[in-house]
C-alpha cells in the first residue's frame, strides 16, 4: 500500500478518483501547483502523484489516483485506487466527474460511495457543458446523491476555491455526507444482511454490505487486499465461509446464476446512474444539435452506416499503407547506417565476431527492422485514429456493430475496443476498461487478438501485394488494402463468431445494456491529437515491442547460427514442425517463424527470409519481386499464401500483448486462454481451407 507522507499529524488527506478524460489531472495541478512529486506505487509499474495546498491555514495532502472507469474489475490500477480508498484512510475522496458524460461517470461515483461515507463530487467541465447547451441541477444532484457536489471549470480555475471550503467542512465534520446506496433486488438484498452482521465483527472500519456483497461474489482480488490490510484471512474463517456457501446455494435456488452476478451488480448501478442523470441533465435549446441530427441519419442509418464506416476505415488505411513506405525504407536506411558503423567500431575494438554477431546482427538487427517496419505505420495509423475519435465519429462506429455484438452476447463497446487493436492489440487490449461488465471485459479482451494490429499489416501487405495484387502492379497499394479490407471483415466476423461461443461456455452470460451517448460533433484539436497519439499511443507501444524484441533478438541469432549436424537449429525446429505444418498449408519454417516472431509480428517475414536463405542474420530482399521469386522457389504456392494471411490473422497474441493481458486481468488463466483460443482458431481455418482446396483440386 502506497504510504502517504505527512509533515504534520493535522494533516488532512484527500484522495482525487475519477474517469479518465474528465479534467481530473487538471484540478490536480490547479489545486497543487509546483508542490508535488511523481513516484511508483510500491510493487507496481503505475505511477502516481502527491501534491499539497494550504487553505486556511490547514494543509492538505492530494493523491492522484490512477484515472478508472470502475472498481470492479482487476486491472492494477482499479485495484490500486480501490485499495487507496478501502485502506489508505483518506480524510475525504474526491470524484472528478466530466459534466458532459455524467451518466458514465456517475457509475465510477456510486461504486465509491459503497465503499466511504466522505465523498465529495466534483463536477468539472462545466464550460463544455454550457456551450453545448446541458444544464445541471448540482443542488438536486447534491440531494440524490447524499453528499457535496462542487461545480468547476479547472482549466479556468472556477469553482475551486468552493472545492476547498467543501474539503475542510467534510474533514472537519462540519458537514456529513449520507451517501445514496445502491439498491439491489430483494433476493441479493436479503442475502446480503445473512452476511452482513458478521462481517461487521471482523471489519468494522469498512462498508459492510459493500464487503459482504464482494465476499458473496468471490472478489478473490479484494479478498487478498483486505487479508493483506487488516490482518485477517477470511479464508481460514470456517464460520463465514459456511455463511457464504449457504448464501450462494440459496441464491442458486432462486434462480441467480453466480458467475453472472457480477453483471447483475453492475447493472444496478447502470440503472442508479442513469435515474438520477435524467432527474438532474436538462437542455435548454436542441436546435444546436440538428445537424448533428442530420449527419447521424447518413452516419448510423441502416443502409449507409457500415459501408460509410469501411470506407473510412479503408481511407485511414491506405493512407497508412501508402504513407508509410518511405519513411520506413528511410528509418531503416539509417538505421542500417549506423549499424555499419557500429561494425566498424567493433572491428577497430577487435571485439570478437561473435560477440560483434549476437549484439548487432542479433539483437540490433532486430530491433532495428522492429522500430523501422512499427514506428511510421503506428506515426501515421494513431493520428488518424485520433482524429476520428476526436471528432466524435468512434462512437458511431459502436453504435453501428452493437446490433451485431448484442446477437453474439457482447458488448457493444467491444467495438470500439476493436478498433483500437487495428493500431495494436496491445492498446485494444487496455482500451476493454471502458467495459463496466467483467464478464463482458473478458470476451473483447480474448478477441481483441483477431484483428489485425500494425504488426501483421506488413505480412498481409506484402503477401496480398506479391499473390494477390502483383508486385509490379500501379495500384498494388489500393489492391492491398481492399484485401485488408476483406480481412478486417472476416476478422470481425471471426470476432463476433468466437464471442458467442465464450459468452455459451467459459463465459456464460447475457448481453448488458448500457446507454451509448453519441457526443456532438466537434473541430478537432490538432496539438492533442499529436502529444496524445505519439506519445501517449505510439511511443508507449514501440516502447514495449522494443522489450520483448531485444531478448527475442538473441534467440532467433543463437537459433540460427548453432548448428547440431549439418542443420542449425532453426532448420531442425523446421522439419520437426513441418508434417504438421503441412497439413495446414504451410510449412515448417512459416510455422517456427510465427514462433520466433512471438515477441512482434512484424518480425516474421525478416525470420521467413533468413530461413529460406539460410542466412544467420534478419535481412530482408530489396524488391517484393525478389521476394516472391524465393518464396515460388520453396514450394509456395496461392494456397501456401492464403493460408499464411489466415494464420496470420489468426493465432497467438505477441508478446507484448500477452504482457498487457496478464497486467490487465491479473491473471495466468485469462492469458493462456487469450493465447489458446486464436490459436486454436487458425489452426482449424487453414486446415479447413488448406485440405478443402486439395479436395477440390484446386492446389
Amino acid at each position: 500500500m502506497y504510504e502517504v507522507k505527512l509533515e504534520s499529524p493535522d494533516d488532512i488527506v484527500i484522495a482525487l478518483a475519477g474517469n479518465p478524460n474528465t479534467g481530473k489531472s487538471t484540478v490536480f495541478n490547479s489545486l497543487t501547483g509546483l508542490n508535488q512529486h511523481t513516484g511508483n506505487w510500491p510493487g507496481k509499474t503505475v505511477s502516481n502523484a502527491q501534491g499539497k495546498f494550504t487553505h486556511k491555514d490547514k494543509k492538505y495532502i492530494l493523491v492522484d489516483l490512477p484515472g478508472t472507469y470502475s472498481l470492479l474489475s482487476s486491472s492494477v490500477e482499479e485495484e490500486i485506487a480501490r485499495d487507496f480508498i478501502c485502506f489508505g484512510n483518506p480524510n475525504v475522496t474526491i470524484v472528478v466527474t466530466d459534466a458532459t458524460c455524467l451518466e458514465r461517470n456517475l457509475n465510477l461515483a456510486l461504486q465509491i460511495m459503497e465503499i466511504t461515507n466522505n465523498v465529495i463530487i466534483c463536477v468539472n467541465l462545466m464550460d463544455e457543458a454550457k456551450r453545448k447547451n446541458m444544464s445541471i441541477d448540482i443542488e438536486k444532484l447534491s440531494n440524490l446523491l447524499g453528499v457535496p457536489v462542487v461545480a468547476t471549470t479547472a482549466r479556468s480555475g472556477d469553482g475551486l476555491d468552493d472545492l476547498k471550503n467543501m474539503v475542510e467542512k467534510v474533514a472537519n465534520g462540519e458537514i456529513i455526507p449520507t451517501p445514496k446506496q445502491i439498491s439491489y433486488d430483494e433476493i441479493l438484498e436479503t442475502a446480503i444482511k445473512q452476511v452482513q452482521p458478521y462481517v461487521e465483527t471482523i471489519a468494522d472500519n469498512l462498508n459492510s454490505k459493500w464487503v459482504s456483497l464482494r465476499l458473496i461474489d468471490n472478489d478473490q482480488s479484494l479478498i487478498n487486499s483486505m487479508n493483506n490490510h487488516i490482518n485477517y484471512n477470511f479464508s481460514d474463517d470456517k464460520l463465514l465461509q459456511t455463511k457464504l456457501d449457504d448464501v450462494r446455494a440459496k441464491l442458486e435456488s432462486e434462480g441467480y446464476q453466480l458467475y453472472d452476478l457480477r453483471d447483475q451488480v453492475v447493472s444496478s448501478i447502470f440503472k442508479t446512474a442513469e435515474y438520477i442523470n435524467n432527474q438532474v441533465l436538462a437542455l435548454y435549446d436542441e436546435s444546436y444539435n440538428k445537424v448533428d441530427y442530420k449527419i447521424d441519419r447518413i452516419l448510423t442509418s441502416r443502409i449507409f452506416g457500415i459501408p460509410i464506416m469501411i470506407a473510412l476505415l479503408g481511407l485511414v488505411f491506405w493512407l497508412t499503407i501508402e504513407g508509410a513506405n518511405y519513411p520506413s525504407m528511410m528509418l531503416a536506411d539509417g538505421l542500417f547506417y549506423i549499424q555499419d558503423h557500429l561494425t566498424s567500431f567493433f572491428t577497430w575494438l577487435g571485439t570478437p565476431i561473435w560477440v560483434h554477431d549476437i549484439l548487432i546482427l542479433g539483437i540490433y538487427r532486430t530491433l532495428a527492422w522492429v522500430i523501422s517496419v512499427m514506428l511510421p505505420p503506428m506515426a501515421i495509423f494513431f493520428p488518424l485514429f485520433t482524429l476520428l475519435e476526436d471528432l466524435g465519429y468512434l462512437p458511431r462506429i459502436a453504435f453501428n456493430l452493437d446490433y451485431y455484438f448484442k446477437k453474439a452476447c457482447a458488448h457493444g463497446k467491444q467495438a470500439l475496443t476493436m478498433c483500437m487493436g487495428f493500431g495494436c492489440n496491445a492498446a485494444g487490449v487496455i482500451a476493454c476498461r471502458i467495459i463496466d461488465s467483467p464478464r463482458e471485459q473478458l470476451i473483447a479482451i480474448i478477441t481483441n487478438n483477431f484483428v489485425p494490429c500494425n504488426g501483421r499489416f506488413p505480412t498481409l501487405i506484402v503477401l496480398s501485394s506479391i499473390f494477390i495484387a502483383g508486385a509490379a502492379s500501379t495500384s498494388s497499394s489500393i489492391a492491398a488494402t481492399l484485401f485488408i479490407l476483406l480481412a478486417i471483415v472476416m476478422s470481425v466476423i471471426i470476432t463476433l463468431f468466437i464471442s458467442k461461443i465464450l459468452s455459451k461456455t467459459i463465459l456464460k452470460g447475457l448481453p448488458s445494456s448500457f446507454i451509448l451517448e453519441l457526443p456532438p460533433y466537434r473541430k478537432p484539436q490538432v496539438g492533442k491529437i499529436i502529444i496524445h497519439s505519439i506519445f501517449d499511443r505510439t511511443l508507449f507501444v514501440l516502447g514495449r515491442a522494443v522489450m520483448v524484441a531485444a531478448p527475442a533478438g538473441l534467440v532467433i541469432w543463437l537459433m540460427a547460427n548453432i548448428t547440431v549436424g549439418n542443420f542449425s537449429l532453426l532448420t531442425h525446429c523446421a522439419l520437426f514442425l513441418d508434417p504438421f505444418s503441412r497439413l495446414l498449408g504451410l510449412d515448417g519454417y512459416i510455422m517456427m517463424a510465427f514462433i520466433l516472431g512471438l515477441p512482434a509480428n512484424e518480425i516474421v517475414i525478416p525470420i521467413l527470409i533468413m530461413s529460406y536463405t539460410s542466412k544467420g542474420a534478419i535481412l530482408e530482399l530489396s524488391s517484393l519481386t525478389e521476394m516472391g521469386q524465393l518464396f515460388v522457389e520453396n514450394g509456395w504456392t496461392w494456397l501456401t499464401a492464403v493460408c499464411m494471411m489466415i494464420f496470420s490473422l489468426n493465432h497467438w497474441p505477441c508478446g507484448t500483448t500477452l504482457l498487457t493481458i496478464k497486467k490487465e486481468t491479473q491473471s495466468w488463466k485469462w492469458t493462456w486462454i487469450s493465447f489458446i483460443v486464436p490459436t486454436l482458431t487458425g489452426i482449424i481455418l487453414c486446415f479447413i481451407v488448406a485440405q478443402g482446396a486439395r479436395l477440390l483440386g484446386l492446389a
